[in-house]
């Protein structure tokens, strides 16, 4: 037996791996923003959609606004540091400049698309939420206010990402639930 060990005199560095090269290292990092996106994005789209339908978007626009917010939040996706609340942010300022745009007097025939596979069956899906319609005859903060408040923010959370006071929030959130309330009582008493 040799007591000879053939790593000896042997080049040491050799069996260390190299460092990453720089491209390397890109692509590692690509890797875990597109896994991070691609996560946040199946967890909050349809959310993202119900929360601008409920602020007053139809279903369409609501689908176009959410996937052109999302695509702005991947393409920003590493300074973003609370991404559901950026992406609310976005497409609710998003729907507002919508608003302010003049509106076309034919509304174009909505297609299939993974979002709304039967455009035909909106009609039928809002009149079985009456939620929806109670929320559309909200005034405009009140609703926008309910809309966070029925995806999960608080008041100084609303308050923060819309610049207002948090008792204005709070003084819209509780006209709005009075006016839902009234609602849902002449409903009760119209049945």
């Amino acid at each position: 037996m040799s007591t000879h060990d053939p790593a000896e005199g042997a080049d040491r560095s050799a069996a260390v791996p190299a460092p990453p090269a720089p491209f390397d290292q890109h692509i590692a990092v690509r890797q875990r923003t597109d896994t991070e996106f691609a996560a946040f994005y199946r967890n909050q789209l349809r959310p993202l959609v119900g929360f601008l339908i409920n602020q007053g978007a139809g279903v369409r626009g609501a689908a176009d606004i959410a996937q052109e917010s999302m695509t702005d939040a991947y393409r920003c996706w590493g300074d973003i540091e609370y991404p559901k609340a950026w992406v609310y942010r976005a497409a609710s300022r998003a729907l507002v400049r919508k608003i302010a745009e003049v509106e076309e007097l034919v509304e174009e025939v909505p297609e299939p698309t993974s979002l709304l596979p039967r455009p035909d069956a909106i009609a039928e899906w809002e009149v079985r939420h009456d939620a929806l319609l109670i929320l559309r005859s909200l005034p405009p903060r009140q609703r926008q206010v309910m809309a966070w408040t029925l995806n999960g923010f608080g008041p100084t959370d609303i308050a923060n990402h819309l610049g207002l006071s948090a008792e204005t929030v709070r003084a819209n959130l509780k006209k709005a639930r009075r006016a839902a309330a009234a609602r849902l009582k002449e409903r009760e008493e119209d049945q």
